[in-house]
């Protein structure tokens, strides 16, 4: 609930009207009483803010059905609801072999969705501005919609990304270090451009339409070609300083282990991510011999299925790094949920691994957390970036009721 005294009266306005329609959203349609409620804002702000909502055309007033409920005296009760046709935003994961690219309303509604291949996993700053545009007009045209038609565009990628400064300051994706990608997209589309690490959209998509829904703290943990973290704690993204936070795939599990591509040694994704387990595959059982690393990663599971023991090595020893980089999550964070996505999950999460991973954890005080796989596919990554694009519209318009 919202103090109105503590809040200084600059910003009470804005703070305000962000709590509402956080409300609305989640629990649209809702009417004004039940938003006093949640909130613990008075009635008569409840009615001002809404009233403001509604001239900006983010909301929008809707009856009550009343169907079965029998003939009630008085006014029939009016809900508000988020108003999908106040804005269209695009919501775009670039990924090392392809890109995904959603269109959606104000209310998450999809409008369009368009895939494509990347043309390198690893490009130059401005051939990625280049390629992205290309892209958004792609998924546009197909769309019959135009730039004119977009708020804003939320984009994740993969790596250290400075939200606030809307810099890269590492990604396998680009061959360049600090790269203010941000501005450079921005210029590019003339749009407002949020950046965000990709992960950390993963998460914002199970917040809003998975299975984060209504749960205040729980972690997305993805393992495809890296080992990637999202962490919502009272109901929040934490990214940590600079965007440097979460990055689970890069704490160490070995001391002067294997290398990464991130250059140090030892990290997780250095013995779990998809490069990792071909790299060791394919100099001992021969997979990357005219085979794509899909592949490869296909081969890999066979051998192991069909008893391979160096295959079964391989991943059994993967399982065990993975269970530890779990069970350190846990015992950090103590979340109500961990859920596992990403293309490996089939190949690490097995019941031995969650079994591992619940055997390390501490044995006394919170409850563990629940562990389960939700694999959307590549539109989860984009309907969190989105989301997150969503989530930028709605704040520079209540910025202007500040």
């Amino acid at each position: 609930m919202l103090n109105e005294k503590s809040v200084k009266p600059a910003s009470i306005r804005k703070s305000a009207a962000d709590i509402v329609l956080a409300v609305i959203r989640n629990h649209s349609p809702t009417a004004r009483i039940d938003i006093a409620k949640n909130t613990g804002l008075s009635p008569a702000t409840i009615t001002s803010i809404t009233a403001d909502l509604l001239s900006k055309g983010l909301i929008s007033e809707v009856a009550f059905d009343q169907a079965g409920g029998g003939a009630k005296r008085g006014r029939p009760r009016v809900g508000l609801k988020i108003r999908g046709a106040a804005h269209l935003v695009v919501g775009i994961k670039l990924a090392d072999k392809s890109a995904s690219v959603v269109i959606v309303d104000f209310d998450g509604e999809q409008v369009g969705q368009f895939f494509i291949a990347t043309p390198s996993a690893c490009q130059a700053p401005d051939a990625m501005v280049e390629f992205l545009t290309a892209i958004l007009d792609l998924a546009l045209e197909e769309a019959g919609l135009g730039r004119s038609d977009i708020s804003a565009v939320g984009i994740g990628i993969s790596g250290f990304v400075d939200v606030e400064a809307g810099i890269v300051r590492w990604s396998p994706s680009l061959n360049m270090h600090d790269v203010a990608l941000q501005a450079a997209l921005s210029g590019a589309m003339g749009m407002p451009i949020f950046l965000d690490n990709d992960t950390n959209l993963a998460a914002r998509a199970e917040q809003r339409f998975g299975l984060g829904q209504n749960v205040r703290n729980f972690i997305v943990v993805s393992v495809e070609q890296g080992v990637g973290m999202g962490i919502v704690i009272d109901g929040k993204i934490y990214r940590g300083n600079r965007g440097a936070g979460a990055e689970l795939g890069h704490t160490k599990v070995q001391l002067g282990g294997a290398l990464c591509r991130c250059g140090q040694r030892g990290c997780l994704e250095a013995y779990v991510g998809d490069y990792a387990l071909l790299r060791e595959a394919g100099t001992v059982i021969g997979a990357s011999q005219g085979a794509g690393p899909e592949q490869q990663m296909e081969l890999l599971l066979q051998a192991s299925e069909a008893g391979n023991k160096v295959a079964c090595s391989i991943l059994e020893r993967a399982g065990r790094m993975f269970s530890m980089g779990l069970a350190n999550v846990v015992n950090i964070f103590a979340p109500e949920l961990i859920i596992l996505s990403g293309s490996s999950m089939r190949l690490l999460c097995t019941q031995k691994v969650i079994g591992d991973t619940k055997k390390m954890c501490i044995q006394f005080g919170a409850s563990q957390p629940d562990i389960c796989i939700h694999d959307w596919g590549d539109l989860m990554w984009a309907m969190g970036a989105a989301a997150y694009a969503i989530d930028g519209v709605s704040e520079m318009t209540l910025r202007e009721m500040e």
